[in-house]
């Protein structure tokens, strides 16, 4: 069981459920009205209905259960193994895989691939949907993640994505030319309040930072490596969009029309760096331009 507690801060009053889907990211205002209706809700240590109007100083607090348990079975699914020991699996996943189950994607996940590969070994701290999963990369993005195999490394793998230690450098394909060699998008990002599925930029989410450099101009397209200081969803994305840089073959931040029919945006998870969790190493892993990016470049050289 997961604890959350908000305090509300402004004066105007707003809905229960609307609220709790704004102030996390993690659930929808439905699942939000489903928690309230389910009595794991509380206002100022209070029961009450899910269109309740808070006010300034309503303390919310809310209980949320462990997802119920799903039948993940182990998958024969080829893995790209960059490095293994008895506590990290470092992998290159290939774009188009979903890293854990969730609705609609309950096989031929990372998840099912790495249980085939790994057995038991794997850490259970995130329970049975996502064992060993430590981080995140998107479906149509493509590169180096690691997976933790005992409960100690997810522990200090977990440690070091908070302290901001994990060094994720990403390569990425923008529209238009970007003039300067380098930047900083320092820009808070949150749930989009219309579209679930999106993210967005919002001056009271979550403090999202991306730096990047410039590696090539190519016309009205750039080539550039980006860092992560902090691991929003979907943060690269959003924040290059955001500077009039969408990335190319992303048609939710960017041009509706791919006409590179890339399926997914051109962004690789190229380099990653952590201490290891046992040894104290500092270890590196470089995970190589998938056939597809490389290919993309190759054609706007030519344009």
């Amino acid at each position: 069981m997961e604890y959350l507690k908000f305090t509300v801060t402004s004066g105007v009053a707003k809905r229960l459920d609307a609220f709790l889907a704004e102030s996390d990211g993690n659930f929808s205002r439905n699942a939000a009205q489903k928690l309230i209706a389910d009595g794991h809700v509380l206002v100022s240590g209070n029961a009450v209905k899910q269109n309740y109007k808070l006010t300034e100083g309503d303390v919310v607090e809310v209980a949320v259960p462990e997802p119920e348990p799903l039948n993940v079975l182990p998958e024969d699914i080829p893995l790209d193994v960059l490095y293994e020991d008895a506590h990290v699996l470092v992998i290159n996943k290939p774009k188009g895989m979903v890293v854990h189950p969730a609705a609609g994607h309950f096989s031929g996940t990372l998840v099912n691939a790495v249980m085939h590969h790994a057995g038991n070994s794997l850490s259970g701290i995130n329970g049975t949907l996502r064992p060993g999963i430590v981080h995140r990369i998107d479906k149509d993005t493509s590169g180096a993640i690691v997976v933790a195999k005992t409960d100690l490394a997810h522990k200090h793998l977990a440690a070091q994505l908070k302290d901001h230690t994990i060094t994720r450098q990403y390569e990425a394909v923008v529209h238009n030319n970007i003039k300067d060699d380098f930047g900083t998008v320092d820009k808070p990002i949150s749930r989009d309040r219309q579209n679930r599925k999106r993210m967005g930029i919002d001056a009271n989410g979550r403090r999202a930072v991306t730096h990047f450099t410039v590696n090539e101009r190519l016309g009205q397209y750039t080539h550039i490596t980006a860092k992560l200081e902090t691991g929003r969803t979907h943060q690269i994305r959003v924040h290059m969009a955001s500077i009039g840089h969408p990335i190319v073959g992303d048609v939710v931040y960017g041009p509706a029309k791919d006409k590179f029919s890339l399926n997914g945006q051109a962004l690789h998870a190229r380099f990653l760096e952590f201490e290891h969790p046992e040894t104290g190493q500092i270890m590196q892993f470089e995970a190589p331009l998938p056939e597809y990016f490389i290919k993309l470049l190759l054609k706007l050289k030519k344009l």
